[in-house]
């Protein structure tokens, strides 16, 4: 079925702020925006100014750059006493780039996506720069995606995996059956393993957070360069993760 205008329209204007908001510390200019939004540079220029009038983006005068605007900021924190779980987050996200060494994250899923809401750098001295915060991945796509698609029920993935090309941008590596494959292990083992397929060399390995109704609504992360993500190695990186993510759901469903 059609969308009305009014439904195109709002589903515009969350395309260009979904696309700022990957790129928010750093600004971006109308083209960029347009061209990560999918969108015509006309179109996206009047949704842009239409939202800085509201507040909703801010555009710096001498580099032309657009940003998130104080309205959002202002419209998060109100919704953060809902939603946010990131105060819980931050404590296992420290514990396990402390325990490790590596670089560790908190996704959220929202929709088809997961979205890095926080990083943590350990000490070894040599990072993964795929993740950052802010990113966002189709599930099935890093670690923390396809954990998250791991755990929904089969109904849900077919469906997903059905309606959704991962290959034409992330590769032949994230077709239907090379995903099931994964998924299939992911099952096994529990946790999650990115081998490079992102960027060779660079690994992940993720473990889903579970909301009160039992679903995988978050994931918890680490990151790293291949030779520290061993075969032997991977066992005890997984129980920590694992550990982590089961207490986190249960202080989340404790909250809730």
């Amino acid at each position: 079925m059609d969308r009305t205008p009014a439904a195109r329209t709002v589903g515009r204007v969350g395309a260009v702020l979904r696309a700022l908001s990957t790129v928010n510390e750093a600004g971006a200019g109308t083209t960029e925006l347009a061209r990560a939004a999918g969108l015509p540079r006309p179109t996206v220029h009047r949704l842009l100014v239409s939202l800085a009038e509201e507040g909703f983006v801010d555009r710096d005068r001498r580099s032309g750059r657009w940003f998130l605007g104080p309205e959002l900021y202002l419209l998060g924190e109100a919704a953060g006493r809902r939603y946010d779980v990131t105060h819980h987050a931050r404590e296992s996200v420290h514990r396990l780039a402390a325990a490790t060494g590596e670089s560790a994250f908190f996704s959220a899923r929202r929709g088809d996506e997961t979205v890095c809401l926080l990083r943590e750098d350990g000490d070894f001295p040599i990072r993964s720069f795929v993740l950052y915060e802010g990113a966002r991945f189709p599930l099935g796509v890093v670690s923390a995606g396809l954990v998250v698609l791991s755990f929904l029920d089969d109904a849900e993935i077919d469906a997903y995996l059905g309606r959704t090309d991962l290959v034409s941008r992330w590769g032949r590596a994230h077709g239907p059956d090379a995903v099931r494959d994964r998924i299939a292990r992911t099952r096994t083992d529990g946790y999650a393993v990115n081998p490079g397929l992102i960027v060779e060399g660079s690994w992940g390995m993720a473990a889903a957070v579970f909301d009160r109704a039992g679903l995988p609504a978050w994931a918890l992360t680490l990151t790293g360069v291949e030779t520290r993500f061993r075969p032997e190695r991977r066992p005890e990186l997984g129980a920590l993760l694992l550990r982590e993510a089961h207490a986190l759901g249960r202080a989340v469903s404790a909250e809730s």
